[in-house]
């Protein structure tokens, strides 16, 4: 069996472990607490990165943007030669080109990941692009731990990630669109008006967009963080994500880890 490495257990790796029936397969470090949450799914839970690495054939970094490279790095010194290491991190093109290297000159194959949906509830049929030199290898692993949406999307590291990152610049910033137009509109008394103007299905759409922003708004702004890296390194001023990094920090620190169930609790939870 292909031994897996896991580091980070959050949504992501929790969900993809459970949907694989990887259980005892994928071994798993993360620096919070995650004893429970390993138990449930019947992984291996290691003190240390050392321990979750040791001879694991494929490893999946799925931590927060802002850990990313860092957790790469550290990864280089302990993995086996040959392993693969699949970046899943949403972080910018330049970021990973740095782990990328860190992972090479260790003697790893590194594969650049682009998550391209949310894990739940697509689990193993979430999109995910690949790119990097070891694409072809990587893409044939992650098919055997039972991913069905697999897509080579280049030979160069950074290729996968741009693709993302730029579709985060209008995905999570319709987001905070959203927010910022309904904070507005609760304090004016005009939220039916405006929402009604919309047209009929748009209330469920900001009702998930709403959702999204409080439970995973922290990680949305580091992530959009390296998509404003992203945009100046491509020459494009970065005026509207600067603020999608703001407002996705400012509803994810409220800290409403349950946000209530439909759109008006949410926003009388919001003016709360």
């Amino acid at each position: 069996m292909t031994q897996i490495s896991l580091i980070g257990f959050g949504e992501a790796g929790t969900t993809f472990a459970r949907a694989g029936g990887w259980e005892a397969d994928a071994r798993v470090f993360d620096v919070a607490d995650k004893v429970a949450a390993c138990a449930e799914a019947g992984t291996i839970c290691c003190a240390t990165a050392q321990a979750a690495l040791v001879g694991a054939d494929a490893i999946l970094s799925v931590v927060t943007a802002d850990a990313a490279l860092t957790v790469a790095q550290d990864a280089a010194k302990l993995m086996a030669p040959g392993a693969l290491f699949f970046d899943m991190n949403s972080v910018a093109p330049n970021t990973k080109r740095e782990a990328a290297a860190a992972i090479e000159a260790a003697g790893g194959r590194y594969v650049d990941v682009a998550v391209m949906a949310p894990v739940d509830p697509a689990r193993l049929a979430v999109p995910l692009f690949v790119s990097g030199p070891h694409a072809a290898a990587g893409a044939s692993m992650l098919t055997a731990l039972g991913f069905t949406k697999v897509r080579i999307v280049g030979d160069d590291v950074g290729r996968a990630s741009t693709i993302k990152m730029l579709r985060s610049v209008m995905y999570k910033g319709v987001e905070a669109l959203t927010a910022e137009c309904l904070l507005a509109c609760e304090a004016a008394g005009v939220t039916d008006e405006v929402l009604g103007s919309f047209g009929n299905d748009w209330s469920t759409g900001a009702d998930y967009r709403l959702d999204r922003m409080m439970v995973h708004g922290t990680r949305r702004s580091a992530e959009m963080a390296e998509v404003v890296k992203t945009l100046e390194a491509l020459g494009v001023a970065a005026l509207m994500t600067r603020g999608t990094v703001e407002r996705q920090a400012q509803l994810g620190g409220l800290g409403i880890k349950s946000p209530p169930e439909g759109l008006d609790a949410k926003l009388e939870r919001l003016k709360a």
